[in-house]
C-alpha cells in the first residue's frame, strides 16, 4: 500500500496542541487525538469519518511488514508494537478488532527520558535508586503515568551507578542511552516471545537492575519475587488502584494454600509500592500525578505478613508514616485542593475515600477522628457519671442526690398502719 502515507496524518495530528497523550482511529470517527483526558477531532481530508477500510490500511502502514504481529493480530485480535516518526517522535501502539473491524490507539512517547523533577513527583522516590535488591512496584490504571515515572527512576540509576540494566517492554517505550550504567531492552515480539521466558533469561545476564513491564501472569511474578530474593533490584507494573489492592492481586495470583508463603515472601522482598492517578489541573494546563507511597518498613512488613485488619491497614501505616516518606492518596489529593492545583470537585472525584475527604476539608476530621476522638469522650463522661453515683451510694444517698442535698422526708411510721395480707380473700375483706 506504497500510496498511502501515514506519517503526514501524524504529522497533522500532532500539531493540534503540544500536549497530546493519545491519537485515536476508530470506524465511524474522525482522528482524533486526546489532550489532558480528553478526545478532540481534527480535520483530515478524507478522513472525516473513517471507514473500516481506511482503518485497516493505516493497520497495515503501522505493521510495516511485521508478519510476527500480523499472526498475533489476527489470532488474538489485538496487538502491541512500536512506531517512531524519524527524528519526531515514538508510539506505543496498540491495534484491536472490535465488531468485525480494526481501531488503533498511538500513545505519544517523549523523546527526551523525563525526570523526577521534570514530572513533578515526590522527591522521596530518589531514594530508590540507592537500593540493592528488592522489587519495586508502580501501579495504577492505563495512563496514569507509570512508564513515565519508571522511566525516571531507571534514568537516575543510569546516571548515578555503574550497573548492568536489562529492561523486558511491551513495546520497548522510552530509549535510554548509556550512561554510567549498561542499558539493554528488550522487546516483547522481536526480541523475546514472552515476559517470563525473558526474565528467566535476565538471571543469567548479570543485570544489578531488572524492569520487567508487567506482572501479568503467576509465572512472570514467581520469578520477578526469586529475582528480588536473590539480590536483585525488580521494578514493574501492575493495573491496580492502590497499595492494598497490589498485594491483594499478586497474593490472588497463588493457589490459596500457598496464601501464607506468599505473604511472607512478597513482605520481605517488596521495597516500595507506588500508586498513580492523573488529576486536571485547576488551571487547565495539564494533569498532576497524586502520588500514593508504600514503602518497605517493619510495620508494614507485618501487616502484608499478617494480614490487614481493624486498626491494622497498610492506610492506617501509610498514615502514621510521613516520616519515612509514605503519604496515600487521600492526603496528597487534599493537600493539592488546598493549594489550589486542582479543584474541589475533581480531587474528590478521584479520591480514594470521598466521604472522609470532604470531612477534613471541612475542618470536621474523618469519621475514624470522630469515632476515635469523640466515643473515647463519651466514654470518659460516663466513668465519670459512674464513680459519682458509687460515691452516693457509698454515702447511703439514694440515686439522683449529690452530697450537701437534703435526703428527702421519710414518712412517719409510727403513724403508718402495715398491713399484712396472706391471701386475695383478705384484701378483698378489707
Amino acid at each position: 500500500m506504497t500510496y498511502f502515507d501515514l506519517p503526514p496524518i501524524i504529522e497533522r495530528m500532532l500539531a493540534v496542541d503540544d500536549k497530546i497523550s493519545d491519537l485515536n482511529f476508530s470506524v465511524g470517527r474522525p482522528p482524533q487525538v486526546e489532550i489532558n483526558g480528553r478526545l478532540a477531532p481534527v480535520d483530515i481530508k478524507g478522513l472525516r469519518s473513517l471507514t473500516p477500510y481506511q482503518t485497516e490500511i493505516i493497520s497495515m502502514a503501522l505493521l510495516q511488514g511485521n508478519q510476527e504481529a500480523a499472526e498475533k493480530l489476527v489470532h488474538t485480535g489485538s496487538v502491541d508494537l512500536s512506531f517512531s516518526l524519524p527524528s519526531r517522535t515514538r508510539f506505543r501502539v496498540n491495534i484491536f478488532s472490535q465488531r468485525g473491524t480494526l481501531s488503533i490507539v498511538m500513545r505519544v512517547i517523549p523523546t527526551d527520558v523525563p525526570t523526577i523533577e521534570t514530572l513533578s513527583l515526590p522527591p522521596q522516590l530518589g531514594e530508590i535508586s540507592h537500593l540493592k535488591n528488592g522489587i519495586v512496584l508502580l501501579t495504577g490504571p492505563t495512563g496514569s503515568g507509570k512508564s513515565s515515572t519508571l522511566a525516571a527512576i531507571i534514568d537516575k540509576i543510569n546516571r548515578e551507578k555503574f550497573y548492568h540494566i536489562v529492561t523486558i517492554e511491551d513495546p520497548i517505550e522510552f530509549l535510554h542511552s548509556h550512561k554510567n550504567s549498561t542499558i539493554n531492552q528488550r522487546e516483547l515480539g522481536s526480541d523475546t516471545p514472552s515476559f517470563s521466558l525473558a526474565l528467566r533469561a535476565a538471571l543469567r545476564q548479570a543485570p544489578k537492575v531488572i524492569l520487567v513491564g508487567e506482572m501479568r501472569d503467576l509465572e512472570t511474578t514467581e520469578i520477578a519475587l526469586e529475582a528480588a530474593e536473590t539480590g536483585h533490584l525488580v521494578f514493574s507494573t501492575l493495573h491496580t488502584t492502590d497499595s492494598s489492592k497490589t498485594v491483594d492481586r499478586i497474593i490472588g495470583l497463588f493457589p490459596k494454600n500457598e496464601e501464607h508463603v506468599i505473604r511472607v515472601r512478597l513482605a520481605q522482598a517488596f521495597r516500595y509500592i507506588i500508586s498513580q492517578r492523573l488529576i486536571p489541573r485547576a488551571d487547565g494546563k495539564g494533569r498532576i500525578a497524586a502520588v500514593e507511597i508504600l514503602k518497605g518498613t517493619p510495620r508494614t512488613r507485618e501487616y502484608i505478613e499478617k494480614g490487614e485488619s481493624e486498626g491494622k491497614s497498610l492506610l492506617d501505616a501509610m498514615d502514621d508514616g510521613s516520616l519515612d516518606g509514605m503519604q496515600h492518596f487521600d492526603q496528597v489529593i487534599e493537600r493539592y485542593i488546598r493549594q489550589g492545583i486542582i479543584s474541589q470537585e475533581d480531587g474528590v472525584a478521584f479520591a480514594t475515600n470521598q466521604s472522609n475527604l470532604m470531612l477534613r476539608l471541612s475542618g470536621l476530621g474523618t469519621s475514624d477522628d470522630f469515632m476515635g476522638a469523640g466515643g473515647s469522650e463519651i466514654q470518659k463522661q460516663q466513668k465519670e457519671r459512674d464513680a459519682q453515683q458509687q460515691q452516693r451510694f457509698g454515702m447511703g444517698m439514694p440515686p439522683g442526690m449529690s452530697p450537701g442535698m437534703s435526703p428527702p422526708a421519710r414518712p412517719d411510721q409510727s403513724s403508718t398502719r402495715v398491713v399484712k395480707t396472706n391471701s386475695i380473700l383478705d384484701m378483698i375483706e378489707r
